[in-house]
């Protein structure tokens, strides 16, 4: 696994959550397809949050070491795909996300990285860290 790919992966998830996009998942594919090394798959919560999710990765990308190569689906907004050669990010209005279901279609092994998970969780412990320090 290339890791200079992955910490960009993770750079575009940081932005996708710093802009409040719903459960964001990185799933490295490299070794299922020739398309991608990541895909990066997230939700807005309306058409408009989708737009502004896409305009936000695509103003941050080449600060991240990534240029954009094409897009597809911003007219609609129901699914965007930003194509930067090793990384693919989908971001999805809610119901087209759930009737794809490409977590199920590419993470087979369930190793998929569970961005808003561990970032939420994260927050959560330092928090609770937080809490006790205030306490003592």
């Amino acid at each position: 696994m290339n890791e200079s790919i992955k910490q960009k992966a993770l750079a575009v998830c940081e932005v996708l959550y710093n802009k409040k996009a719903q459960d964001i998942v990185a799933i490295h594919v490299a070794d299922k397809t020739i398309v991608a090394d990541w895909f990066i798959i997230c939700s807005g919560r309306a058409t408009q949050q989708v737009k502004s999710l896409a305009d936000e990765v695509d103003h941050k990308a080449s600060e991240l070491g990534l240029t954009l190569r094409r897009s597809q689906g911003y007219g609609d907004a129901k699914w965007i795909v930003l194509d930067f050669a090793d990384i693919l990010v989908h971001i999805f209005y809610p119901e087209e996300r759930k009737y794809y279901n490409m977590e199920r279609l590419w993470d087979e092994d369930d190793s998929a990285i569970r961005y808003s998970e561990l970032k939420d969780e994260e927050a959560r412990e330092a928090a609770r860290l937080k809490k006790e320090k205030a306490e003592k």
